[in-house]
């Protein structure tokens, strides 16, 4: 291809980077979507330096990025800082937007070419919150701009869709458990039916079980990152990590089922639909099961064949939206190259 296009999920925790590599493999580069600022004399310099920390300097601060950051924070017992808030770029944070060019340009490099395209996600309207994304979305696009690239927004949900269905000709249901929200996508042969989003997810879970246990929110998300089962809790710490997930579960597909409907038109599915679900958020133990026994508990409105997890949870997004920039460009290359043949006199 003349241009390497790219893929990139901004998610309120991950950030994934997606390219196809000469052969036509995809390779994904994923980074935690955080900061640390920190105290720093020439010591802690040179330390983070032999430890191979990534740090940046801005003016007199200096800052840790990505899984460093994390793990500092749990050490020092102090909270990660992180660009975005509830699934968009977080209006508390003076530093969000360097910080974020940053750490963009750390999963997806600078473009090779001008103007090289790069979808990224973006999350769907919120049914219960009041914000719209075009701040966010300038924010990013801006930040690709800076890098060389001419971004195209893409729905989070709708990129899942593309990633996990396409032996189901696009059809089904792809949801995206994140940091920040759940994005859902109900599509039929590639086309949205359905989309929207909910402000509980991962930060929605860390949040309460911080407040019940009494802990930071940097910490009960280390908890339940280290290896939680939600059907066999061995802790008080994973039984009340269990109570919010299977809630925000219920919560995720009664709106499913009140969105789809309350739509004015919507497809008829002829045939069982898989739902994909993908997200940081997903990966916890017994999360299919869990989601299984809370959908036999509604009477949902969409025939189903099974729920299952996306292969690779975390890239889902990043590879759906790399697949429709590959898609788009493919299309525009054919394109010119049918206008580029000789016209046949018919005269």
């Amino acid at each position: 291809m003349a241009k390497r296009v790219r893929g990139l999920d901004v998610g309120t925790m991950n950030l994934a980077g997606a390219v196809q590599d000469d052969k036509g493999n995809i390779k994904i580069k994923l980074m935690r979507h955080c900061f640390l600022d920190i105290d720093v004399n020439p010591f802690t310099k040179k330390m983070l330096l032999q430890q191979k920390v990534q740090y940046v300097e801005l003016g007199k601060k200096v800052y840790v990025l990505g899984e460093s950051a994390f793990e500092l924070a749990n050490i020092m017992n102090k909270v990660i800082r992180r660009p975005m808030k509830a699934g968009v770029m977080s209006p508390d944070e003076a530093d969000a937007a360097p910080i974020f060019g940053l750490l963009v340009e750390a999963v997806i490099g600078k473009a090779e070419e001008p103007n090289t395209p790069c979808y990224y996600s973006v999350p769907a309207n919120p049914i219960d919150a009041d914000f719209n994304i075009v701040y966010h979305s300038g924010i990013i696009a801006g930040a690709l701009k800076n890098l060389g690239y001419v971004g195209k927004e893409m729905n989070e949900g709708h990129a899942v869709v593309f990633s996990e269905l396409a032996e189901q000709d696009f059809t089904g249901i792809g949801i995206s458990f994140g940091g920040g929200m759940v994005n859902v996508c109900v599509a039929y042969k590639t086309i949205p039916a359905v989309a929207f989003s909910t402000s509980r997810s991962g930060d929605w879970i860390d949040k309460n079980v911080a407040n019940v246990l009494g802990i930071n929110q940097t910490r009960a998300a280390a908890i339940k990152e280290k290896g939680v089962d939600l059907k066999n809790p061995k802790t008080r710490e994973h039984e009340a990590i269990g109570i919010y997930y299977r809630n925000l579960i219920n919560y995720t597909i009664t709106n499913i089922k009140a969105k789809f409907e309350s739509a004015e038109s919507v497809p008829q599915f002829p045939d069982p639909v898989d739902i994909v679900c993908s997200g940081g958020t997903s990966l916890i133990g017994g999360f299919v099961d869990v989601f299984e026994e809370e959908l036999k508990k509604v009477d949902f409105p969409i025939p189903i064949n099974k729920v299952r997890l996306a292969e690779e949870p975390l890239n889902a997004t990043a590879k759906g939206c790399l697949l429709a920039a590959l898609n788009d460009a493919e299309m525009e290359q054919e394109q010119q190259e049918s206008e580029a043949k000789p016209k046949k006199n018919t005269k």
